[in-house]
């Protein structure tokens, strides 16, 4: 029995109170802010764990050539507070290491900011750095701010109609929240969904007329890169790995590495996990430990978004490498047009 369902009549007390906040935003009680640029929100009702950092860079990499995009978070876990850009010289407490993440990768090409107050955050980005479109990053339930496209994501192995309110499940809002979505994506699927599947999905998540449904798997790169090299597939087998996570979920990276890796021991911590100096040396023991014949056949594997905090451990930094993951969304062609159309439109 999981313990967590002893909480259900507590998850009712918080059905209430998100309930009665929503219901206040539906009528107009509680204000939201609109703006006249296209704004897209990528979120979900569930805390964590469903895959939004690939998406928001797929969208990212869609849309840097039509406009000048921004992403705005709130910097989860950073010590800093206010509106913040990321620049050259940004570290990962200054911002948070999705947004750092997102800098990493992209560089100058787009606005990477951070900002508890969304509402601020995006008329800075319009007002101060001329952004033409905004990515919310995980403000599904920022009513406050209007987002004129909503994107809904849901685990494939845990979807939200499966689950239950805080504090017995996972979910922020109840599930009659999705209606608020235009899109709604299953992530992290399986490499072939059937037919079938796929209609027992669409019928649990019960589509309204504005809604589109699409499906999107995680795909890993074909290389990890470190602060010294990059190392190819094709010589994966002959390493042994000290696998490191900061994640929600790790059950795909922990089977995706020992398919492709000699041996892996997984050290796994929480979500977005702050590493302690005993923890450092602690996972650089274990490294030291791990049977190699010399450098490089042994190495210390994380995940994009831990590497940003793990990257300048000088301790393990030279013997550290992540691996990239992007995702690949089942009718591509669709999904890319209807979001270059609502850009495009507004």
């Amino acid at each position: 029995m999981n313990l967590r369902r002893l909480l259900l009549p507590f998850s009712g007390l918080y059905w209430i109170g998100t309930s009665v906040r929503n219901m206040l935003y539906n009528i107009g009680m509680m204000r939201t802010t609109s703006f006249n640029i296209p704004i897209i929100n990528v979120g979900n009702l569930s805390v964590g764990g469903t895959g939004k950092s690939p998406h928001i860079m797929y969208l990212i990499d869609l849309l840097k050539n039509e406009k000048l995009v921004s992403s705005l978070s709130r910097g989860y876990g950073r010590k800093t507070k206010g509106f913040l850009i990321a620049n050259y010289s940004t570290k990962v407490y200054d911002i948070g290491d999705e947004p750092l993440q997102f800098f990493q990768r992209f560089k100058n090409r787009v606005l990477i900011a951070v900002c508890e107050d969304r509402v601020f955050g995006a008329k800075k980005l319009i007002d101060h750095y001329n952004a033409e479109t905004i990515l919310l990053d995980d403000a599904y339930q920022h009513r406050s701010i209007k987002a004129g496209f909503n994107i809904l994501l849901t685990d494939y192995n845990n979807p939200y109609y499966k689950d239950y309110l805080l504090p017995a499940g996972d979910l922020r809002e109840s599930s009659s929240g999705v209606k608020r979505a235009n899109i709604i994506i299953v992530t992290k699927c399986p490499d072939r969904i059937s037919e079938e599947k796929h209609k027992e999905i669409s019928k649990k998540i019960k589509l309204k007329s504005h809604q589109q449904l699409f499906f999107s798997k995680i795909v890993y790169d074909n290389k990890i890169i470190g602060k010294l090299d990059t190392i190819e597939k094709s010589t994966w087998k002959n390493y042994n790995v000290i696998l490191v996570t900061g994640i929600a979920k790790t059950d795909g990276l922990v089977k995706f590495a020992e398919e492709n890796f000699a041996n892996v021991l997984h050290l796994e911590y929480p979500d977005h996990h702050n590493f302690s100096q005993t923890e450092i040396e602690y996972i650089y023991k274990r490294y030291e430990d791990t049977e190699g014949r010399k450098r490089f056949d042994k190495i210390v594997l994380t995940t994009e978004k831990d590497y940003m905090r793990l990257m300048e451990e000088s301790m393990i930094k030279d013997d550290l490498y992540y691996i990239p993951i992007s995702i690949e969304i089942n009718d591509k062609e669709k999904f890319n047009q209807t979001i270059l159309e609502y850009v495009g439109q507004n």
